[in-house]
């Protein structure tokens, strides 16, 4: 097995950066997620509710970002005495908030009235312990530093959409950081620590699944085959501590280092069962 994709999402819910290599810190990949829109109050803000997201071009520069939108620019750097509390899902975390001007500005873009914050240096935020062992660091992601996904495993969900009379998606829509080329579907579900360019990755907790993955991440609309309808065949959780659908399992990294396409991907760790499914009958 290799690396066959690497991915990064400098701003939250905006669009992925392909890399061909990456540095790997204990928070996740370098430069991801480290931008977010929030509202005003400080409640982040994502492709679920505001799908214009997925058109957004995020690229970290020193001090800031450059955003891109629709031919428009805009580059923003951070004060780092100008901050803001703010919240994703249960986590609060103090964030370096850009100037009202540039606010205002992306206010205009949006058509409501939103912030963008940086995880900077000062920022701190530690999730997961009840599934990591201890908490671990992480940026803006919704839970945990790195997703890992598999090529055998979206091959087998296209499968079934394709039998539903629905259109195959990209892996695209499930905004991976670390695709691995597997030709088992699902194989991942028994993999508890990988090894790749001498990292230990711990798979610590599947991913349930929402409504971005039936949205185009270069549009935002809604639209093509629907993942959801997909998954829910054979990959909807038994276990009411995860609900949902399931693609793709939460990583933390246990060391730091470099990424590159082609790296062979090593597992090191089993589990001795799956995650408990509950399988539709055929009637």
């Amino acid at each position: 097995m290799k690396v066959t994709g690497l991915s990064i999402h400098p701003l939250k819910s905006g669009r992925a950066v392909p890399q061909t290599a990456v540095t790997v810190d204990l928070d996740g990949l370098a430069g991801d997620r480290r931008f977010m829109l929030v509202e005003p109050d400080g409640h982040f803000i994502t492709q679920r509710e505001l799908q214009v997201l997925a058109q957004v071009q995020a690229e970290q520069v020193d001090g800031g970002v450059s955003l891109r939108m629709n031919g428009q620019e805009l580059s923003i750097r951070f004060d780092p005495d100008d901050r803001l509390d703010v919240r994703v899902w249960s986590s609060d975390v103090n964030a370096a908030v850009a100037d009202d001007v540039s606010n205002d500005v992306l206010s205009g873009w949006f058509g409501r009235a939103v912030k963008l914050v940086h995880m900077d240096a000062e920022a701190e935020r530690f999730v997961g312990a009840e599934w990591a062992g201890v908490a671990a660091p992480v940026g803006f992601a919704d839970g945990f530093p790195i997703l890992v996904t598999t090529t055998g495993s979206l091959a087998d969900l296209n499968r079934t959409l394709v039998e539903k009379g629905q259109e195959p998606v990209g892996m695209e829509r499930f905004r991976t950081n670390i695709l691995i080329d597997c030709d088992e579907a699902w194989a991942e579900d028994l993999w508890e620590s990988i090894e790749i360019a001498g990292i230990t990755f711990d798979l610590v907790k599947p991913c349930s699944r929402c409504i971005m993955t039936t949205q185009d991440q270069t549009t935002g609309e809604r639209m093509g085959g629907n993942p959801i309808q997909g998954l829910a065949e054979k990959r909807m959780s038994a276990d009411r501590r995860v609900p949902g659908v399931l693609f793709g399992w939460n990583a933390v990294p246990r060391g730091e280092g470099i990424l590159r396409l082609g790296d062979a991907v090593k597992v090191v760790r089993r589990r001795h069962e799956r995650w408990p499914m509950k399988m539709r009958s055929a009637g």
